[in-house]
């Protein structure tokens, strides 16, 4: 059972996590994610950062969450996703987005919440835009989140390769 929330609202992390258990009886295995605001985007950034402001379509961003999470159910066995990701103005420190994955078994569980996280990174159509004391700027993908994604792409190339 896959449930995508998309709000401006914060979220109670304890409350996530409960409902997620609710929603996976018989579960051997819970893995979550809670990602904040970070104060500077890029390690050893010299502006710090004021507020993001993250847009998105809604209905969009939405499908586009759970076709990431189906993604993850095809690849693992899996009796629970819950996500919450915040939009609208956030301030350093704040949560951002909880990412819960339930499962029966640790490895698994924690491979799909890893994917998970990867792709709504890097895929999910979300707009962030950090503000500085410098003035403003769209954040762009970074190459870390680009080399995440290929490890998923590789690993599928690989079992498409054996078949």
């Amino acid at each position: 059972m896959a449930q995508v929330s998309v709000q401006a609202e914060d979220f109670d992390l304890g409350a996530e996590y409960r409902r997620l258990c609710a929603d996976a009886p018989g579960g051997g295995a819970v893995v979550t994610f809670c990602g904040l605001v970070r104060e500077y985007y890029d390690v050893g950034g010299a502006d710090e950062v004021r507020e993001l402001r993250l847009e998105h379509y809604p209905g969009m961003t939405e499908k586009s969450i759970l076709d990431i999470v189906r993604q993850a159910e095809q690849r693992w066995d899996l009796l629970a996703v819950r996500i919450v990701h915040r939009v609208g103005i956030l301030r350093p420190g704040e949560q951002i987005v909880f990412a819960g994955v339930a499962g029966r078994h640790r490895g698994e569980t924690f491979e799909a919440a890893n994917f998970i996280m990867d792709y709504l990174k890097s895929e999910a159509p979300f707009w962030k835009k950090q503000i500085t004391r410098n003035g403003s700027e769209w954040v762009n993908i970074r190459e870390s989140d680009r080399e995440a994604l290929s490890r998923w792409q590789a690993a599928d190339d690989q079992a498409s390769a054996r078949k």
